[in-house]
């Protein structure tokens, strides 16, 4: 595994949901506030610049591409390649994911991609939240056919008590429980993306 220790933290994130997560109390829980801090922005700032610093050393020589998966890695990807020693360069994809409410039925569909070419190239796909691990399988094996010189996985937050299928995260930047926050790009039915600290999302107190 590429990277530094990844420090175990408590937080989790998403939004409508977005792809990457569905918490498994969604679908009963309607109006929500955003609660408690649970990460930092200063935390989250010495984080991705540890990760940038780790990468440069991995990468030294190199200029990998990192590839975003829309929309809640954008903020991270961003400040990830600013914190990266290297001529890194930067595009996105996005994906589907479909089933019944917030629970994902591991269906994968790809619904925007690349820009650029990524054959011959290092690459490192940056995710916000892994959680079961389908949707960021089915990614890898879709960058796998397109003949990069090489495949990394770079995760805002690593939700491993909701994995369903094995995957190789080569940077971490928070393992954290089955929660569910918001902030730093991640959403809630397209709000709290604006927040620059990783939030929980609570159930709104009645009036």
């Amino acid at each position: 595994m590429h990277g530094e220790v990844q420090p175990d933290r408590r937080g989790a994130a998403e939004g409508k949901p977005s792809e990457s997560q569905k918490s498994s109390r969604a679908d009963t829980i309607v109006d929500r506030r955003v609660g408690r801090i649970l990460i930092s922005r200063d935390e989250i700032a010495a984080r991705v610049t540890e990760l940038g610093e780790a990468i440069g050393r991995d990468y030294a020589g190199r200029a990998p591409v990192l590839v975003g998966v829309l929309k809640g890695a954008v903020v991270f990807t961003a400040d990830l390649l600013r914190a990266i020693p290297l001529p890194a360069a930067m595009d996105f994809m996005a994906v589907s994911s479909y089933g019944s409410g917030t629970r994902s039925s591991g269906v994968v569909r790809l619904t925007a991609d690349l820009s650029l070419s990524i054959e011959g190239r290092d690459v490192i796909i940056v995710e916000d939240v892994i959680d079961s691990g389908r949707t960021i399988s089915y990614l890898r094996r879709n960058l796998a056919t397109r003949h990069p010189r090489s495949l990394a996985l770079c995760g805002l937050l690593d939700k491993v008590s909701r994995r369903e299928v094995d995957v190789d995260v080569d940077y971490v930047g928070f393992v954290i429980p089955d929660e569910f926050v918001v902030g730093y790009g991640l959403d809630y039915d397209g709000r709290h993306r604006e927040l620059p600290d990783l939030a929980v999302l609570e159930p709104a107190v009645p009036a």
